[in-house]
Order: C-alpha cells, then sequence, then structure tokens
C-alpha cells in the first residue's frame, strides 16, 4: 500500500502500531478546535517511529516536539527511493506551502555557465539563475568554483571576450590585457565586426552543444591533414591542442549539458512489488513518475517494446521558468550527493535513448529490490 491516513481517537496507538516503519512523506493536519490551518509537513525514514515520537504522550520527553495536542488526522505515502521522496517533499511543500516552500525544503540553485546571446557581443558568465532572456546555459555543476573554473579554462580554447561591460566598439577604447595576448577578438576596438564575432560565438556554442566533439573532430582532421603532408611540426601542434581540449573536457560535471539537450531517466526501486519507478527528465524538468511492471510468468512482451509504449505516451512538460530551475535544482542535489540511489542514465533527447542500457538498469535495481527484500 503505497498511501495511507487515519484519524486521532481512542485508537491511536493500535493505527500508530500498524503504520509501516518505512521511508515516507507525511502530513499531520491539526484539529478544527486547534486554531491552526496548515498541517505539520515532514519527511522520514522510518515512519512509525517518528510518529510515535511527535504523537506520544504529551510530557514523556519536553524538549521533544509533540503534536498529540493538536492532531486531528494523520496522512502519509510511502516512498523507495532518496529521490521520490525529495520530489514527493517538494511537490507537498510547493502545495501547502506556496509562500515559503524554498526555505522548507532548503532548494539551493545549481550553478551554470551561460551565454549571453541577447547581448550585442555575447559573453560568458557563471550564474544560478536561470532567464528566459536568449541564450546558451550550461550545467548544472556540483559548485559554483567548478562552473567558473570550467568557463576559464573554454574561455581559453576561443577568443570571446572576458569583459563584462557592455561594449561601444571604437578604435580609441584602452582594451584589455587579453586582447593583447591575442585571447580576444577585440571587439571593442573594432578590430572585428558583429558578424566575425559572432562567428566565434557560434564555434563556442557548437562546443558546448555537442560536448566538445565539434573541436575534437576539428582539430583530429587537421592533425591528419598534416601528418600526411608530412608537415609534422604542424601536427605535433594539432595534436598538443587535441590533448588541451580533452583536459578542458575533463573539468565537466557529470550532468553538465546545454539546457535544451539535458534528458535522462532515473531508474528508482518502487514502493509496488514487482515494479520498477522510471522518472524522465526533459531539458530540466522531471515529468512524473512512470511505473514500469517487470516481466513476471506469462507475461511475454519485450522489455524494451514496454518501455517504448511508456516514452511514448510520457506527457509534455508544462512549467515556468521559476519551476524548471528549481527541478533543476533537485536533479543536482540528488546526483551530485553521496546518498543518491537508484540508476541515472543521461541522453540528449527522446530520440535518442539507449533502450538497452535503460532496460538493464530495470533489471538491476529490480534485482536489488528483490535482494533487499530478501
Amino acid at each position: 500500500m503505497r498511501e495511507g491516513a487515519f484519524e486521532i481517537g481512542p485508537s491511536l496507538e493500535s493505527d500508530l502500531a500498524a503504520a509501516p516503519d518505512r521511508p515516507a512523506v507525511f502530513l499531520v493536519w491539526p484539529k478544527a478546535s486547534a486554531g491552526a490551518s496548515r498541517p505539520y509537513l515532514s519527511r522520514t525514514g522510518f515512519l512509525r517511529r517518528r510518529l510515535k515520537r511527535l504523537l506520544g504522550e504529551e510530557g514523556a520527553a519536553p524538549r521533544r516536539l509533540n503534536l498529540r495536542g493538536i492532531a486531528g488526522r494523520v496522512e502519509y505515502r510511502l516512498t523507495a527511493s532518496k529521490l521520490e521522496t525529495g520530489l514527493l517533499f517538494y511537490e507537498m511543500a510547493r502545495r501547502y506551502f506556496p509562500d515559503e516552500y524554498e526555505r522548507i525544503v532548503r532548494l539551493r540553485p545549481a550553478p551554470f555557465v551561460k551565454v549571453l546571446l541577447a547581448n550585442e557581443f555575447p559573453r560568458t558568465t557563471v550564474t544560478n539563475r536561470l532567464s528566459g532572456a536568449r541564450a546558451c546555459q550550461y550545467g548544472p555543476f556540483r559548485t559554483r568554483a567548478a562552473a567558473e573554473r570550467f568557463e576559464q579554462e573554454v574561455l581559453d580554447l576561443f577568443q570571446i571576450r572576458r569583459c563584462q561591460e557592455d561594449l561601444s566598439p571604437s578604435p580609441d577604447h584602452p582594451g584589455c590585457i587579453y586582447g593583447e595576448m591575442m585571447r580576444c577578438l577585440r571587439p571593442c576596438q573594432e578590430v572585428v565586426g558583429r558578424e566575425e564575432y559572432g562567428s566565434e560565438v557560434k564555434r563556442l556554442m557548437e562546443f558546448l552543444t555537442t560536448g566538445g566533439e565539434s573541436q575534437l573532430h576539428s582539430i583530429a582532421a587537421a592533425r591528419e591533414r598534416c601528418s600526411e603532408e608530412m608537415q609534422f611540426e604542424e601536427a605535433r601542434r594539432q595534436h598538443e591542442r587535441y590533448q588541451k581540449v580533452e583536459q578542458v573536457l575533463k573539468l565537466r560535471d557529470e550532468l553538465a549539458a546545454e539546457l535544451e539537450h539535458l534528458c535522462g531517466v532515473a531508474v528508482l526501486p518502487s514502493v509496488d512489488a514487482g515494479t520498477v519507478a522510471l522518472r524522465f527528465l526533459t531539458a530540466g524538468v522531471w515529468l512524473p513518475e512512470a511505473p514500469f511492471r517487470v516481466a513476471a510468468g506469462s507475461e511475454m512482451i519485450p522489455m524494451d517494446r514496454r518501455l517504448r509504449e511508456i516514452v511514448q505516451a510520457l506527457p509534455a512538460a508544462r512549467v515556468t521558468l521559476r519551476e524548471r530551475q528549481e527541478h533543476l535544482a533537485l536533479l543536482a542535489r540528488w546526483y551530485y550527493s553521496s546518498w543518491r540511489d537508484g540508476e541515472w542514465i543521461g541522453f540528449p533527447n527522446f530520440g535518442e535513448i539507449p533502450y538497452r542500457r535503460v532496460v538493464r538498469a530495470i533489471s538491476a535495481v529490480a534485482s536489488g529490490e528483490q535482494a533487499m527484500l530478501f
């Protein structure tokens, strides 16, 4: 049974004894006579134990929160993974505490490297706020320091400006040290125009969108051509460039991707026996849980076929920019944590889902569930 509820009354002790001692998110609603209108919301790894502490005899532990005197009803929903608990707690906090759910959930926006395309001469910045303005947003990263280091190393591969000012190009502009070092195209001094600078920005965008593959392929082709033409010195230089790009790509955190291509699926244990929970993410937005029944007995439909049917039936993501940012914060918190459970499989879009990998992950998680049961 996934959900449960009981009234606070004479049978409280037996109701508490019957409550499952499993992970759950729960609400304690106050009595009508208590004068309170909002419930107490919390999550726990041991529901029965937690409820006994909250609803035990008053005065038994003076320094411990006790709701027995005002509680009227308890509602709970069991969970089977840390991600499911976090997402459910977030959803319920938004529903019952719309003005303060961020504080309750303790959401910390994840950092991104952003290319500000709305600027006449685009530049990069590190931010933890998504924007509706035209931009390429790359992340999420574990920490702001990691995002800043990646940004600086990527800029060393391109001649994009690093200044923060809104440029008014003029031959009399003083410029900066990066222009003197030939690490910037110097649009501020009108050395290049908007179109030429835009071509360099396009190269940067392709680098981020393809995960560096565009740059690696270009350098590898130049290296091979120089080798065939016996220009060994230039081939060596291109090989060093190739190694530099590889070193920069190693600085990416595992989830980091261009936001529109940040898709994947979390394969999680489920409260329901013989079932695995699938939570799909599309462009940084969590979709509702999709239960996947593990084949048993006479069921002969292949798992990958049933998986494709589930994917085809997934609803479209409709969230605000703020909600999308919060979904990304929940993803980063779970994925980069030491307590991450389940399996995560990322992919650039829903047309490139690695179904075999997902099926193997489903089997692995289902086997883990059976091991825990026995």
